[in-house]
Parts: structure tokens; C-alpha cells; sequence
């Protein structure tokens, strides 16, 4: 019995102990929560948070995307239009309005073949010729790419400098060029130097969007062609490529049949034509002096686009598709303005994979 109260009276010294420790150690900690809060100052009482002030001046800045377009102006024609202001566009996206934050107008790369006309009909130019042709290649902006094909007769028609963008390869080409006698053939060189520039796009790759353009320089008198005007006209509308001529023709006969035109009308006719139904344009120089400012119109017509950015009015990063349209004020006497751009943009989720954007 005495062996029992004592076992009791030692399991309730050691209760009490254990108890006596748990407090001990909530009281230290509430002591080192207390010193951590109040030693934080050079005073014992924390200062208070004061509440933000508004300027109300200030304007908020608030993040938001720009939506970027770069958007070429062609007539009905096809002829590019490179003279207008903001205020002649308007956007859409899924047919609402959006408000243009950002405009000005910048150059595209542009693929384009030099064809000169090597017959000696151009003997007494070809000088001037090679001069003009250094001004376009000098022009080059660093992802333009030329190529130079001479020709002469259906046998002679050779790609004397393949595409490149190494400007002093094509200046030795150009002093490389020489007139010889044969029966020119400019239908069959035309042809021949659009199927060329249209294969070479095809093998960079689909995604490619360089401007595609020939530059031919002749007296535009065709004497000996394998290929038909009809057959050259047809492979034009096939695909997408730009022809500017510079034609020399004042020394062809100006008189006519009365059924057949004369050489000078058959040949502006020709030149006119190609230009026309590709959207580009036909230079008739009465003098070679008159060269080197055709090749500057040349070189800035070609590349000349607009860039615009806004910011759409629908926010929402869904991944959804958006169509997109832009359209330009008509100009003088009601001619029509035709904007070509991308149809359309993907709202892409924030923090998603970035993906190339196709037209």
C-alpha cells in the first residue's frame, strides 16, 4: 500500500513537471515573438503603413499588344500607290474598328532578275545600260537578292549572275555585258526569266514572301521568238511577279502598214502591256541621261510598303482567330485603292509557344 502512494505521489511530480515545461515554452516563444515584432525600428511601436496617395494627373499606363501589319497599296492596275497618310486607312478586326497607334511607310525585300537586251540594236546605249543597272544594284538593301540574265536571240538567252545578294558580283557581271548581232527574242527571254524567278522562290521555300520583279531593258522589237505573246501573257497571270521596262525605241521605224503597225508601235505595245498586266511600270527614255532617275523610281517602287499597329479593342488572349481588313479612302476621281496584307492574326494565349504568322 505504501509501495502504491508512492508510485502515485511519483507519477504526479512528473506530470506536473512536464506541464510546468510545455508553459515554459510557450511563454519563450511568445517572448521571442514579441521582441521580434518590436526590435524591428529604431522605436519600440511599428510605424504604420500609410495608404497610397493618386495623382490624379498622372495618366495610368496599362500594357497592352500592338497588332503589326504591313500592308502594299495597289490601283486596279496593280500599280503600287506609295503616297498615302494615316488618315487614308482604316482597320478592322472581325469588323470592328480599331484605332490606329502606329503608321509610316518602309521597304520589303524584293527578288527581282536584271534582263538586258544584248542585240546590237542596243549597241549605242549599252553603256549607259550597265550604269543604270549599278544604280538598281547599289539600291540593294541587304536581303534583296538580283540576278542578271543577258540575252540575244532564242539561243542565246543565259543567266550570266544566278540570284545573290553580293552587290560586287553583280557590278562585274554588268561591265561583263557586250552586244553582238542575232534576232532578239524578248518574249522568249521574258518568259524564260519569270519562270526563273518564280522556280527560285519555289525552292527558298512556301513561307517566302519576297517581292518577286523583272527589270528588262530592250528596244522591245521581237524578230525571233520560240514562244507566243499569247503563251508569255498566260504564264504572267499564272504567277506573281512584277515586270518594269525600260524601252529604247527611237530608232525603230515609226511607219506602218495598214494592217500591221509599225515596229516603234508593235514594240510599246509590247513593253506597255507587260507592265501593265503585271503592275509594274514602262519607261520610254529619249535619252540615256534619263537612266539613272529611272533606276531610282525603279528601286523604290519595288519595295515601298506601309506598316501599321493598333492595339485591338478586343483583349482577350483565347487563341481564337481574328480577321483582319483594311481598307483605303478612294483617290481622285473615285479610283479604287486595294490594301494586300495578312487576312487575319491568332489572339494567342499569354505564355503559349510563340508560331510564325502566315499570310
Amino acid at each position: 500500500m505504501n509501495k502504491l502512494k508512492f508510485l502515485s505521489t511519483l507519477l504526479a511530480a512528473a506530470l506536473f513537471a512536464a506541464s510546468g515545461l510545455y508553459f515554459s515554452d510557450q511563454a519563450a516563444a511568445q517572448d521571442s515573438n514579441r521582441e521580434r515584432t518590436v526590435n524591428v525600428g529604431p522605436t519600440a511601436t511599428p510605424t504604420p503603413t500609410p495608404a497610397p496617395t493618386i495623382d490624379e494627373d498622372e495618366p495610368i499606363k496599362i500594357e497592352t499588344e500592338l497588332v503589326n501589319l504591313n500592308v502594299r497599296v495597289v490601283d486596279r492596275s496593280n500599280r503600287p500607290i506609295n503616297n498615302l497618310s494615316q488618315a487614308d486607312f482604316s482597320v478592322f478586326e472581325d469588323n470592328v474598328a480599331q484605332q490606329i497607334e502606329f503608321f509610316s511607310r518602309s521597304e520589303v525585300p524584293t527578288n527581282y532578275s536584271l534582263v538586258i537586251d544584248n542585240s546590237n540594236s542596243l549597241r549605242q546605249q549599252i553603256e549607259k545600260v550597265i550604269e543604270a543597272g549599278k544604280i538598281l544594284v547599289n539600291a540593294n538593301r541587304p536581303e534583296d537578292e538580283t540576278s542578271i540574265i543577258r540575252f540575244v536571240s532564242s539561243t542565246k538567252i543565259e543567266v550570266k549572275q544566278p540570284f545573290t545578294t553580293n552587290k560586287t558580283y553583280l557590278s562585274e557581271t554588268l561591265d561583263d555585258l557586250y552586244t553582238e548581232g542575232g534576232q532578239t527574242a524578248i518574249i522568249d527571254a521574258v518568259y524564260l526569266a519569270a519562270e526563273n524567278v518564280n522556280d527560285y522562290e519555289k525552292s527558298v521555300g512556301p513561307n517566302d514572301r519576297k517581292r518577286r520583279a523583272l527589270i528588262v531593258v530592250s528596244d522591245g522589237e521581237d524578230r525571233d521568238s520560240y514562244f507566243k505573246e499569247e503563251q508569255l501573257f498566260a504564264l504572267l497571270k499564272e504567277i506573281d511577279v512584277q515586270i518594269y521596262t525600260i524601252g529604247f525605241l527611237e530608232e525603230l521605224p515609226k511607219e506602218g502598214g495598214f494592217i500591221r503597225k509599225s515596229p516603234y508601235g508593235r514594240a510599246k505595245n509590247l513593253l506597255t502591256k507587260l507592265a501593265e498586266e503585271t503592275g509594274g511600270r514602262a519607261y520610254f527614255p529619249t535619252s540615256v541621261n534619263e537612266l539613272n532617275d529611272i533606276a531610282a523610281s525603279i528601286s523604290s517602287e519595288m519595295r515601298m510598303q506601309y506598316s501599321i499597329g493598333y492595339a485591338p479593342t478586343n483583349e482577350s488572349n483565347d487563341g481564337t482567330f481574328r480577321r483582319i481588313r483594311v481598307v483605303i479612302k478612294d483617290g481622285p476621281n473615285r479610283e479604287r485603292r486595294i490594301a494586300v496584307t495578312r487576312t487575319g492574326r491568332y489572339a494567342t494565349p499569354t505564355g503559349a509557344a510563340p508560331t510564325l504568322q502566315r499570310n
